[in-house]
């Protein structure tokens, strides 16, 4: 499957909210009771931050109260596993992220959710690329520099990333799966402490999400080898994607969406998928999602569905690849 940028209905117009059609006005089939968004994360955390403002804008859509319930700890776990045990009437969603929802079931032992059975995708909401970033003293500028560079130099390049398991170490297990060499793997506490090493040149590489990055790229104390989306990113329209510098299909994307607890009514779940796409649309919600690096955007719940797997199987082989397990 492609999960392209380019093939996506970016929410941007309200032309494009007629093209949920006459299907998207069921307001017979959305909740009558307040709402809740569970986010598994700390308050602070972007994740957090864009259910807030999906929070205003659907209260707005539902004619309801809508509120954030912070349920943090075990890298989302503990949100998620509330969110499978709530009533399947549509009062209570969860916007998962990748990490919680494709590479929890396969990084811990033992985790009380099934991501592909506990629950109702409703809508995947934003997606957006990782930059591949080195400190400017780094010799390569580009991918097809950085594996010529990392061949001649065996056992010498390592990388950071915020801790073992996480999205930034996965993806770079299959960068070097993809093409064929060894990095020595430096996990740090969180992703602000390996970036400060990064720019010292302790280590050599790192993919990071935009928001953090970004800045330090345009301040010049780190330079961008590739993008990790198919197609080049608006905010950086000069940097050739990892895709195009030679690992053609290469592709990883965060993203966020909105679960419901397995067993909530279809209907139910089409209506909800119609009022995040017109909240989708609310210039509040679009630009904080685009100030994430991320795009708006809001896809079926049967598109979700579909993607939920690919993604579920894609990092679930990237966990296994890297040898770690969570107990």
């Amino acid at each position: 499957m492609n999960h392209s940028l380019s093939r996506r209905v970016v929410l941007t117009t309200a032309a494009a909210i007629l093209a949920f059609g006459a299907a998207a006005q069921s307001p017979a089939h959305l909740p009558t009771k307040p709402v809740r968004i569970v986010v598994g994360y700390p308050a602070g955390q972007t994740v957090d931050i864009v259910a807030r403002d999906y929070a205003a804008a659907l209260a707005t859509e539902l004619g309801q109260p809508v509120y954030v319930d912070n349920r943090p700890g075990a890298n989302g776990i503990l949100g998620a596993s509330e969110t499978k045990k709530s009533a399947a009437d549509g009062t209570t969603l969860l916007l998962g992220t990748l990490g919680q929802m494709a590479i929890n079931p396969t990084l811990y032992k033992k985790i009380p959710y099934d991501t592909l059975k506990d629950f109702a995708p409703v809508a995947l909401t934003s997606i957006g690329p990782l930059l591949l970033v080195a400190p400017p003293s780094f010799p390569p500028n580009n991918v097809a520099e950085l594996l010529a560079y990392v061949k001649a130099n065996p056992g010498k390049v390592n990388y950071g990333s915020g801790g073992n398991g996480i999205t930034a170490h996965l993806a770079m297990e299959i960068l070097q799966a993809r093409a064929g060499i060894k990095l020595t793997h430096i996990p740090y506490k969180g992703s602000p402490a390996a970036l400060n090493d990064l720019m010292a040149g302790q280590v050599s590489l790192m993919f990071d999400a935009m928001p953090s990055s970004l800045p330090l790229v345009k301040a010049g104390k780190l330079k961008v080898l590739g993008i990790s989306s198919l197609a080049r990113n608006t905010q950086l329209p000069s940097t050739a994607t990892i895709n195009e510098q030679g690992l053609k299909g290469f592709e990883i994307l965060s993203w966020l969406g909105f679960f419901a607890p397995a067993g909530t009514p279809p209907e139910t779940v089409a209506a909800l998928n119609a009022a995040i796409g017109r909240a989708s649309a609310s210039t509040q919600v679009q630009n904080r999602i685009q100030a994430t690096g991320s795009e708006p955007l809001v896809e079926t719940p049967a598109y979700f569905a579909s993607f939920l797997q690919t993604e579920v199987k894609k990092w679930g082989k990237a966990v296994i690849d890297s040898g770690i397990q969570i107990d």
